[in-house]
């Protein structure tokens, strides 16, 4: 195998710059100049026999890359995060070991972080970083050990196993029952609803057209109510008395053992398609403080169960 020690500041300004697509900008990354960089693509061009990025009949540098970089590009990347995790574990062979957890606001908010201080008394030497998105991150980008997703499970490249399957039913506060008192489903389209969108009905969420439908009402033309992007918002809306909210059991739990909301038609039974996953890169599963979270969180989930 080719030593490619003498080869490595020229593959990473040759990376710098691809994923840039910038000479100056890869040379701020790198703390030289843009001569400098443009010094180092040229020696591996030269090294290599082939050119790396496509140039005009004036010699300028168009950041188009060749083929042939196109294909080695991934690999060259996927290399450097290995060298950087690598240099990683040796800055932190006498420091705090560090986990980072990446999840929904609204699930921390409603699920997580009421029970996180357990997981840190039981393991006072991982030092825990929550990643809280609405946006999915990517794992290696973002150096992420593991995460909590809301869906059907089959995330390319991570390894998924479900942790919470998940109710919807309508919830509302005591103080709206009492002065709306509804004892039938249908009497919910005369009364403001309250949407939660955070979740493409398309991809399985379970809308109020859905469970309406589900409880026998016949839904011709629903009105728009209250639309709000995130679970944990559209349940304080309902405890603060706006109306009615098709709500997810796993984040509503709480608010229902303590009153602040009350669940409507316990009878009708609605199971969602999606469900919460834990998920991480299948090379980190056999890292020790993925291991211990992951079995945290599910001991989390059977406590629940055995209590009920």
């Amino acid at each position: 195998m080719k030593n490619l020690t003498p080869y490595l500041k020229a593959l990473k300004a040759f990376e710098s710059v691809a994923r840039h697509q910038s000479f100056s900008q890869a040379a701020e990354e790198l703390h030289v100049t843009p001569a400098a960089v443009g010094q180092l693509v040229r020696s591996l061009e030269d090294s290599l026999g082939t050119p790396l990025f496509h140039r005009s009949q004036s010699g300028k540098t168009r950041l188009t890359l060749s083929e042939q970089a196109q294909q080695a590009l991934g690999d060259i990347q996927a290399g450097f995060r290995q060298l950087e995790r690598g240099f990683e574990k040796l800055q932190q062979a006498n420091n705090p070991c560090f986990l980072t957890i990446t999840t929904s606001p609204a699930f921390a908010a409603k699920w997580l972080l009421p029970r996180l201080e357990r997981f840190q008394t039981a393991e006072p030497d991982i030092v825990v970083r929550l990643h809280t998105d609405l946006q999915i991150l990517d794992f290696d980008k973002h150096d992420i050990d593991i995460g909590v997703r809301y869906g059907k499970g089959d995330w390319a490249d991570l390894h998924s196993e479900k942790l919470l399957d998940e109710e919807i039913f309508p919830v509302c506060s005591p103080q709206w029952l009492a002065a709306h008192p509804i004892t039938e489903p249908f009497e919910l389209l005369g009364t403001t609803l309250i949407h939660d969108v955070s979740v493409d009905s398309k991809n399985g969420f379970v809308s109020w057209q859905h469970w309406l439908e589900q409880a026998d009402v016949q839904v011709f033309l629903l009105k728009q109510g209250l639309q709000i992007n995130n679970p944990a918002t559209v349940l304080q809306a309902a405890i603060d008395g706006q109306g009615v909210a098709l709500a997810r059991s796993v984040m509503v739990q709480d608010d229902l053992a303590s009153g602040r909301l009350i669940r409507l038609f316990p009878h009708i039974r609605h199971l969602s398609p999606l469900a919460y996953y834990i998920v991480h890169p299948e090379q980190t599963a056999a890292s020790d403080k993925v291991r211990l979270f992951k079995e945290w969180l599910l001991g989390e989930v059977q406590k629940k169960i055995n209590a009920v």
